[in-house]
């Protein structure tokens, strides 16, 4: 039966404000998605029997319908109209609960392995109704790159590259955060700091302009507050050379942004006890080529 493989890479977010919460119990979210090279690998084929399996390198990952891979898989299959069964092999290589986006991305690459299983496309609104009812972050991982993110974050506009830059990932040991708790510990937005910022037409023009680069973050002083060993983490990146460094989404990653890899590489030895990716950041066509296999 005939194979697919491809990556499913992580984000981070450079910019990420929380406005408050809406009618519909989600956030609103101004947010800068931006994919890094660090990622997991699918491999998926099919089955002549009509089932999903599910096996992964990381047995304490749930294998049925608890996952989001699975949940993936049956959606896109359905809207498909396949008989067969699909096999699906994870390797995970991006930690969980640091706020790198990895299930999501692992989600819309499935659908996206899925339709070239297939040799088929879904139609473009169709692959986004399902990605968005996945998850907020899974449509962007559909497109990569460097994007705008609003709404609670599904609602996606891809943004020019921004020059690639280097990027030292350190995922502190023994400090995973959720993004419930994330939220929960999240107090009332700074709705104040920086309005203009935070409007939707200005903010877009600063990010689309390439003038909002600086990178912040809402849930860094509340992640910082209840783990004061990740503040400690982002001066000793800056410390040891990064130009700027900041807490991945939700958290407990913490990423440095460096002017070369051999700055990065001798930042790395400043964190032992810790999980650190060298890695850079992916351009919207390395992304699609990679993906999309094109």
């Amino acid at each position: 039966m005939p194979t697919v493989a491809l990556p499913a890479f992580a984000k981070i977010n450079t910019v990420l404000y929380v406005l408050g919460r809406r009618a519909d119990g989600y956030h609103e979210l101004r947010t800068v998605f931006q994919t890094i090279g660090l990622h997991d690998t699918l491999e998926l084929s099919l089955l002549r029997r009509g089932r999903i399996e599910l096996e992964c390198d990381l047995p304490a990952l749930p294998s049925g319908r608890n996952n989001l891979i699975w949940r993936a898989v049956a959606a896109a299959r359905r809207a498909l109209r396949l008989q067969a069964g699909v096999h699906v092999r994870l390797e995970k290589r991006i930690p969980i609960a640091r706020g790198l986006g990895g299930g999501s991305s692992d989600a819309a690459a499935a659908i996206l392995g899925l339709e070239r299983l297939a040799g088929r496309p879904l139609p473009p609104e169709e692959r986004l109704r399902i990605a968005a009812a996945l998850g907020s972050d899974v449509p962007f991982f559909l497109f990569g790159g460097r994007a705008l993110g609003i709404g609670r974050g599904e609602e996606i506009y891809p943004l020019p590259d921004a020059p690639k830059r280097t990027v030292l990932l350190v995922s502190p040991s023994g400090i995973s955060v959720s993004t419930a708790d994330a939220y929960r510990w999240l107090r009332a937005p700074r709705l104040t700091a920086r309005p203009a910022h935070r409007t939707l037409r200005r903010f877009c023009a600063l990010c689309w302009s390439g003038q909002g680069s600086l990178l912040e973050n809402d849930f860094e002083a509340p992640v910082f507050r209840r783990h004061p060993r990740l503040p400690r983490i982002k001066r000793a990146l800056l410390r040891h050379g990064a130009a700027e460094a900041l807490l991945a989404g939700s958290g407990s990653a913490v990423f440095g942004i460096f002017q070369s890899p051999a700055m990065a590489r001798r930042a790395a030895f400043a964190f032992p006890d810790d999980q650190v990716f060298l890695t850079e950041t992916v351009s919207r066509e390395e992304y699609l080529r990679a993906v999309r296999g094109r």
